[in-house]
């Protein structure tokens, strides 16, 4: 059937008087024929709807790539058509460069947009639909997880995905995806049941345990290296009123000492609650040169104040606190997911480690502090360190990680600010502050090489950081999947298996 389809599009093409040559424009041709064969799917630069996709970017180093076209699907079938235009190499032509993009929520250039090429912008493929029994929700890929949920409320039901407004299902559930049920049910990609996804030949495929099982677990942090992934199958969970919010309080040492203590406490296995997930975040603002220390605490049971946090409730010197029953749409919007007015520049950095003792995290916390005033002339600067537990895996995915540890931490360092002008020095300092800690961690025997995909920077390399046997295994897949290397030449974005 595939191939009748790739005979009937080459048909098209003659039919159509396309021909391609790189002097004379090839992603301009391609883009056109998209639109020729997809109506209303493609916008330029002077449309709106190119606008609006490229200013819903989390960061300015998204937003300011300027692609030729963007295409926007409406349907598997659609994509599919369209991995088979890029794809058909008519009178030699030069295949177009293209990005795939759901939420749009990495921060760095050119992970889900593109230069010149061409930007697959999934959002309209935003479906959510239940089985009959309610227990399996089938979302689309171009869905944002905030906005998910409010949909499921009405049944005291949620799925796992984002914590935060505005991120896209696809690059989250294959890349990891940490949720408030982490703790509990481990990564949302260990709970997925199936993966639609078009491949470079244009099939359309569903990967599951079942059917192309190797697809399906290379999917599960292999990230965009194997298809375009347009759909997926999720379990339901049951969720009426979580009770959550933030505490915040003075930055003084006497806080510090408190935060080092508590987290670390509450990091033993003795004291693991599969029902917490928290967050401790160091926090330094210019203008003003203002520090902050804040808790986003959640516990997915209707229970306040649980025994767990109270290490955390009870510290002094608190200035601010926000903590209610509510529903599981609720707080992802509460915590936000825009940068900071006027700072539309922004860099992650993440490692991982095993816990350690108060010591460990003061000495963390100590070497951030030094890094804020490195950068504290940086226009618009927020620096954030943000210290969170893993998800407990149940080792369903290839992220490398063994499965049911409770005490693994996941830190990770962000910096917004105004002026690309000053990438260079942030990313550099950035750097320094994360050689410190890891650095540290060595010493002590807790660091672990593991860099969690979804916040990495371009400068890491995370699938790398699964191990060696893992990487193998998913370039053995990639291989058998993607024969031509479609989704490592044609799309550049993304970290990539064969660099």
């Amino acid at each position: 059937m595939a191939a009748i389809v790739l005979m009937l599009l080459r048909v098209i093409l003659v039919l159509v008087g396309y021909t391609f040559a790189a002097e004379n424009g090839s992603t301009t041709r391609y883009c056109e024929l998209v639109d020729s064969l997809i109506p209303g799917s493609v916008s330029y630069a002077d449309n709106p709807v190119y606008r609006e996709s490229l200013s819903s970017y989390y960061s300015g180093q998204e937003s300011d790539l300027r692609p030729g076209c963007i295409f926007s699907p409406k349907s598997a079938s659609e994509v599919s058509l369209f991995v088979k235009i890029v794809t058909s190499k008519q009178n030699c032509s030069i295949s177009p460069q293209f990005a795939v993009r759901s939420g749009g929520h990495t921060i760095w250039s050119g992970a889900a947009n593109i230069d010149g090429g061409i930007t697959v912008d999934l959002r309209a493929m935003n479906t959510l639909e239940l089985s009959e029994d309610k227990t399996v929700a089938y979302v689309g890929a171009g869905g944002i997880w905030s906005e998910i949920y409010a949909q499921l409320v009405p049944y005291n039901l949620t799925i796992m995905g984002g914590r935060v407004a505005g991120i896209g299902v696809g690059g989250l559930a294959t890349g990891g995806g940490i949720h408030y049920l982490s703790r509990r049910n481990g990564w949302v990609c260990d709970n997925v049941y199936n993966y639609e996804v078009v491949l470079a030949s244009g099939e359309i495929v569903q990967a599951s345990a079942g059917s192309y099982s190797d697809l399906w677990l290379a999917l599960k942090g292999g990230s965009n290296n194997f298809g375009i992934i347009t759909r997926i199958d999720v379990p339901t969970w049951p969720q009426g009123l979580m009770w959550g919010g933030s505490i915040a309080f003075n930055y003084t040492h006497q806080v510090l000492d408190g935060q080092a203590e508590a987290f670390s406490d509450f990091m033993k296995p003795e004291n693991f609650d599969d029902a917490a997930d928290m967050g401790m975040a160091l926090i330094f603002q210019n203008p003003g040169n203002v520090y902050a220390i804040g808790n986003s605490l959640y516990y997915v049971e209707a229970v306040e104040n649980p025994a767990v946090y109270q290490p955390f409730i009870s510290i002094p010197g608190q200035v601010g606190r926000q903590l209610v029953f509510a529903n599981a749409s609720t707080f992802p919007i509460q915590a936000g997911g825009t940068l900071p007015p006027d700072t539309r520049r922004a860099i992650d950095i993440v490692y991982s480690f095993k816990n350690g003792g108060p010591d460990i995290y003061s000495s963390i916390f100590e070497s951030w502090e030094n890094g804020t005033k490195v950068l504290a002339a940086i226009e618009g600067l927020q620096l954030v360190l943000l210290i969170q537990p893993h998800p407990v895996t149940n080792g369903t995915n290839s992220l490398g990680l063994p499965p049911s540890e409770k005490d693994i931490v996941l830190t990770v360092i962000t910096a917004a600010y105004a002026h690309r002008e000053d990438d260079e020095m942030v990313q550099n300092e950035m750097q320094s502050i994360i050689d410190s800690h890891v650095s540290l961690l060595k010493r002590h025997g807790l660091y672990i090489p593991f860099e969690y995909l979804n916040y990495a920077d371009k400068s890491q390399d995370p699938i790398g950081s699964y191990g060696e046997e893992v990487k193998c295994r998913l370039q053995d897949a990639s291989r058998k999947y993607d024969p031509d290397g479609v989704f490592q030449t044609q799309v550049p974005g993304g970290f990539k298996l064969f660099n």
